[in-house]
């Protein structure tokens, strides 16, 4: 079927759209009549937390649900078709030339054993658009238009010699190809660090202006809605819970799932917002001892040539965390924040400098006392899907670290696990379940309540809520905050995001390309930043370019 564009209709228009997927003998529903839609030219937004049907809804359109999944009732008009039950064959003649995708990883999108010309060809190739060396061409002249450097090269590389902003900026190409009418764009920089993502947002901007296309945004950051849409869709279980401009929606939200989204999203709360709780517990008291001093910390790898001068990834950094206070260390990927809080918690040596927790220096550790010394500060990953055994059970996870540890009698094991996981706010019925069970956040309260059973001093949160929607976030942050002061606790929080370090830390290290470029406290780093590159990072901060909170 012919799709004819007319420009008095919107390019999608969805209408009381019904979802739902097969489990077991019956269906489950999760979009609930849902209607919104999308001018020629115009970004709109769908805005939720996960589940909430945006992403369905999104898959929907471009022919992509899941096996399971089926459209209940509704229509899906692209320039007026209904398309809400095409066939795959009828959908491919136009994913690609008149709607296309923008996926959410870049690092599982791409082929990994076709170099990235030949996927781009592909798609040139399969709508008949070029052929032989005009497709060279084509495909060079797509991967220049995204901005990447040495095409020519980029295009007989594989997506593995790629960056993941990089590999962002192939599928883009790939999106745009064929210059089709609309691009869903499904959380296209959640997996991306701050400047990064400001930098792609950047890009599908100019492309939009530049091709007159119009895009459907699908993102849980309601600071990247506001900095970018037209318009925003509010999702909330798979029903509409606010639409409308998005100067009107963020100014004036009408319902309280919208004014809680912006209320959770960091970047679009004031600076003076909130106060850390370190700052609150001992305003007025003397200066704390500081309990993590790391001192002209310098790591280097080695390359594979003997006479190439080996790799140096964390150069001279030093810093200082005083006892029961927030420190964060800032950078994106590459700049040594990683390689830095390795050396923080023993898990290898650096090759020069000094790193004291609680005035041991880690240098003099081997063996049984390194072992021990873990006790006294414990880590707590990014992932929360990959960062526990799926094999055992929720209070087997969190009573592990009990065993490595000692002998502890298995009465006192039980009620030591399950008293941290009521702490953390998990219920007793979540102990016999296994991960696969429990939702991101639930998952991520079970590792910090793995982290927090051996009673640590000191505990290290690496990128801990970057994968976390804005709502979960919040609440994974309230909680830290929680434990902070009533168990005294230090934390060193790694992060790409200095909205979340605004909120949460007292002294702040920024580093990039494994060098502290500034530091302080974190009011201070952010009204008078010392480097261009923490200016640059504050000024990717989304939402701030919005007028309701510029």
């Amino acid at each position: 079927m012919t799709i004819s564009a007319d420009p008095v209709v919107p390019v999608l228009e969805v209408s009381d759209l019904a979802i739902s997927y097969h489990d077991g003998d019956r269906y489950h529903p999760v979009v609930h009549g849902i209607s919104f839609r999308v001018e020629p030219g115009e970004v709109v937004a769908l805005v939720g937390e996960s589940g909430s049907g945006k992403t369905t809804t999104a898959q929907s359109i471009i022919g992509l649900l899941a096996a399971n999944g089926r459209v209940d009732r509704g229509t899906i008009r692209l320039n007026g078709t209904d398309i809400s039950r095409w066939s795959d064959r009828q959908f491919d003649a136009v994913r690609g030339a008149r709607i296309s995708l923008v996926p959410q990883d870049p690092g599982s999108s791409l082929n990994p054993i076709k170099t990235i010309g030949a996927q781009l060809g592909e798609i040139l190739e399969i709508h008949g658009a070029a052929r032989g060396k005009d497709l060279e061409r084509r495909v060079v002249a797509l991967l220049e238009r995204v901005g990447l450097i040495e095409p020519e090269l980029r295009a007989r590389q594989y997506p593995h010699e790629l960056s993941g902003g990089m590999r962002q900026r192939v599928l883009i190409a790939i999106a745009i190809a064929l210059k089709p009418q609309l691009i869903i764009a499904d959380e296209p920089t959640s997996a991306l660090d701050v400047t990064v993502q400001k930098r792609i947002l950047d890009l599908i901007d100019a492309l939009r202006a530049e091709y007159g296309a119009a895009v459907l945004l699908v993102t849980h950051d309601l600071g990247i809605a506001a900095d970018r849409a037209d318009r925003l869709v509010v999702l909330q279980g798979g029903r509409v819970q606010e639409e409308g401009s998005a100067c009107a929606v963020l100014a004036s939200p009408r319902s309280h799932y919208t004014r809680q989204l912006i209320a959770d999203a960091p970047s679009l709360s004031r600076p003076a917002a909130r106060v850390p709780a370190s700052i609150r517990a001992t305003a007025g008291a003397a200066p704390t001892d500081d309990i993590v001093v790391v001192d002209r910390l310098v790591h280097e790898f080695p390359r594979p040539g003997r006479r190439e001068a080996p790799l140096r990834v964390v150069d001279n950094v030093s810093f200082r965390v005083p006892r029961r206070t927030t420190h964060a260390i800032v950078g994106e990927s590459g700049s040594g924040k990683t390689t830095t809080i390795r050396a923080v918690v023993g898990f290898q040596k650096p090759t020069a400098g000094t790193v004291r927790v609680d005035g041991t220096d880690l240098a003099t550790l081997n063996g049984e006392s390194l072992r021990q010394f873990r006790r006294k500060i414990q880590l707590v990953y990014q992932n929360p899907y990959a960062s526990l055994d799926p094999r055992q059970t929720i209070f087997e996870i969190v009573e592990e670290p009990l065993l490595n540890f000692g002998a502890v009698p298995r009465a006192e094991r039980r009620e030591r696990a399950m008293s941290i996981l009521r702490r953390v706010g998990l219920p007793e019925t979540a102990a016999t379940r296994r991960p696969h069970a429990l939702s991101g956040g639930q998952r991520q309260r079970v590792a910090i309540a793995r982290a927090l059973i051996l009673e640590p001093q000191v505990v290290v949160l690496d990128e801990a809520v970057s994968a976390l929607d804005v709502t979960v976030q919040a609440r994974i942050l309230d909680l830290l905050d929680e434990l902070q002061q009533d168990l005294g606790l230090t934390y060193l929080f790694v992060s790409h995001d200095l909205a979340v370090v605004r909120q949460v830390a007292d002294t702040v290290s920024v580093l990039w390309g494994g060098r502290l470029v500034d530091e302080g406290p974190v009011a201070q780093v952010f009204e008078r930043p010392a480097s261009d590159y923490t200016r640059q990072l504050i000024g990717a901060i989304p939402g701030r370019r919005h007028p309701v909170f510029a």
